[in-house]
């Protein structure tokens, strides 16, 4: 059980009315919604009973209001006392979800902008892929997330396009490519290559796909793995080469050359998306202001990709 949770129930509780406890915490009544069935299931009670015409509380429901509100004025209690004893307010977390390639090339840029611009604001930050990211923005888990946009976006978050993230081909250092300047799809041809798992990773995957397509040819896929590391390192151990982002390369992995990638003039395959998602609806002060210095400096994020 959470405090946010229980407060968002003692509204409720209070207000009897979803729609009015959901404007008393400036929250969407979908949001209060889902957190009180989240306390609901994590106490295994019911604790409101709803017909079309009104909500009342269960028999548990009125015992939590009652233990509850004890529960929240002592928390508020601690809180104002530590507030009392501290100088400086603490810094309000704010927790930021990235897709590898982005937090190891955006993020490192956007954090220090960030802490240079409001040094009040402490990032917690999570590294996952796009189809763990998501649901963790639905929770509340998450504040804010830099993910690939799916291809059947979910009308409850909104996404922003932010850039897109060329591709380079990782190759062994010892391989006869990694002398190259450029490689192109054909010099690749005929090699092993190593893809992410499109179930994990469909971006990255059809980007592979999609290249040696367009480009009339037959991609010879050797190796199928989920998380970006284990493909350099795989690059690394020669069994093979793969297309990955650009900012992939700041993973610095010993033994692996990221060579710049040669395309057809004009083609758009080689470009992996990267938005900026959150719960849409949502209010957050914080959030806005992380966005601002994002939209300051995207133009200079944009060139490093």
């Amino acid at each position: 059980m959470e405090l946010h949770q229980l407060r968002c129930f003692v509204a409720a509780a209070e207000e009897l009315h979803f729609g009015r406890a959901a404007q008393r915490l400036q929250m969407l009544p979908s949001a209060l919604g889902r957190h009180i069935k989240l306390l609901e299931e994590d106490l295994g009670a019911r604790l409101f009973a709803r017909t079309t015409r009104a909500v009342s509380l269960t028999e548990d429901g009125s015992t939590l209001l009652r233990e509850g509100r004890a529960l929240l004025s002592r928390a508020e209690a601690i809180e104002d006392g530590f507030r009392n004893r501290q100088r400086k307010p603490s810094p309000r977390r704010f927790r930021i979800g990235a897709i590898d390639s982005a937090a190891a090339g955006l993020l490192p840029a956007l954090l220090r902008d960030i802490g240079n611009a409001h040094p009040d604001i402490a990032v917690q930050l999570l590294e996952e892929k796009t189809i763990r990211l998501l649901p963790k923005l639905l929770s509340g888990a998450l504040d804010l997330a830099f993910v690939r946009p799916p291809e059947r976006p979910d009308g409850r978050i909104e996404f922003v396009s932010l850039l897109q993230e060329t591709a380079v081909v990782a190759v062994s250092r010892k391989h006869a490519l990694a002398r190259r300047a450029v490689i192109s799809l054909a010099d690749i041809a005929d090699q092993p290559l190593i893809v992410p798992a499109r179930r994990s990773r469909p971006h990255s995957h059809d980007l592979t796909v999609k290249l040696f397509d367009e480009a009339g040819l037959m991609p010879r896929i050797r190796q199928i793995a989920d998380e970006k590391q284990t493909i350099v390192n795989m690059v690394a151990a020669r069994l093979g080469v793969a297309i990955v982002p650009r900012w992939t390369a700041r993973m610095a992995i010993p033994g692996v050359r990221f060579v710049p990638l040669r395309l057809k003039r004009g083609s758009s395959a080689g470009r992996l998306p990267l938005a900026a998602a959150w719960l849409r609806g949502s209010r957050d002060p914080i959030r806005d202001r992380v966005l601002a210095v994002l939209e300051a400096r995207l133009k200079t994020y944009a060139r490093e990709a």
